[in-house]
């Protein structure tokens, strides 16, 4: 099954790199999987990123709001 989605994948992305008005669509592809790999390769930092800053905002609200 994997080995069939590969390959029509490789296919289907050859052939968009042959048809020049798929060049737009192949360069879109390529960047998303850029930036998955990306994404993937730094999720725990990205995690602990947004928890802290999500926890700075929810410190400054609370000093913000207390009467």
């Amino acid at each position: 099954m994997i080995g069939y989605v590969l390959k029509n994948g490789v296919k289907a992305l050859g052939a968009l790199w042959r048809d020049e008005e798929g060049l737009g669509t192949l360069e879109l592809v390529l960047i998303a999987a850029v930036l998955i790999i990306v994404a993937i390769f730094f999720k725990d930092w990205i995690l602990e990123f947004i928890g802290n800053l999500m926890d700075s905002i929810e410190g400054k609200s609370d000093s913000l709001f207390k009467d």
